[in-house]
C-alpha cells in the first residue's frame, strides 16, 4: 500500500506562484506514473500533469501548459507541482495520485 501526503497549497493573487508536494511513502507503485488532478467547487475532477515514476516523460493538461511544471526528488521520495503565472480558473482543491491511491488534496486559493 502506498500513502500519499498532499501539501503546499494556500491563497495567491493573479499571477503569483505556488510549489505543491506529494509525499511518498509505502510501498509506491512504480508501474503506474504519478500525477495531479483537480476538482473546482461544482466542477468534475480534472486532470492536471502526470510523469512517468522515473522516466522522461511529462504530461499536462493544455489549461496549464507553459506554466505549471511536474518534477520528483528520488531521495525525498516527493513529487512537485509548480505553478507560476496562477489564474483565478486555478483555484481548486489539487490531488496527488498514483496507482490509484489518492492523497488527502490541498487547497490552492487564487485571488485578489
Amino acid at each position: 500500500q502506498v500513502q500519499l501526503v498532499d501539501s503546499g497549497g494556500g491563497l495567491v493573487q493573479p499571477g503569483g506562484s505556488l510549489r505543491l508536494a506529494c509525499a511518498v511513502s509505502g510501498r509506491s507503485q512504480s508501474n503506474y506514473g504519478i500525477g495531479w488532478f483537480r476538482r473546482a467547487a461544482g466542477k468534475e475532477r480534472e486532470f492536471v500533469a502526470a510523469r512517468t515514476w522515473s522516466g522522461p516523460n511529462r504530461y499536462y493538461a493544455d489549461s496549464v501548459k507553459g506554466r505549471f511544471t511536474i518534477s520528483r526528488d528520488n531521495a525525498k521520495n516527493t513529487v512537485y507541482l509548480q505553478m507560476n503565472n496562477l489564474k483565478a480558473e486555478d483555484t481548486a482543491v489539487y490531488y496527488c495520485v498514483n496507482g490509484g491511491y489518492w492523497g488527502q488534496g490541498t487547497q490552492v486559493t487564487v485571488s485578489s
